[in-house]
């Protein structure tokens, strides 16, 4: 859920885009796992950051990074790209 989270927020606070280009997500099952895909309009690439000690934000991908067993980015079909996240072990239920 973390991964997800911080895959959204990054892609709603930094790909800005023109109304009608909404994000999209998608989920892929792996063996054992799932892959979390976030699309976006954006060319624009994800840029990890060290944040300054003490600051509000800036850690999403490096969050992501710890959780997931790998990440990444690349083009997609039609304008934009695709921030995803295999994560290894997923728990259902409660």
């Amino acid at each position: 859920m973390l991964v997800l989270s911080e895959l959204l927020t990054n892609a709603g606070q930094h790909a800005q885009v023109s109304p009608g280009r909404e994000i999209e997500t998608r989920f892929r099952p792996l063996g054992g796992g799932v892959r979390i895909e976030v699309h976006d309009a954006s060319d624009m690439p994800p840029e990890v950051r060290e944040p300054e000690p003490g600051a509000c934000g800036g850690r999403g991908l490096v969050l992501v990074g710890a959780l997931a067993d790998r990440w990444g980015y690349g083009a997609r079909r039609g304008p934009g790209k695709v921030v995803w996240a295999e994560v290894g072990s997923v728990k259902l239920g409660p």
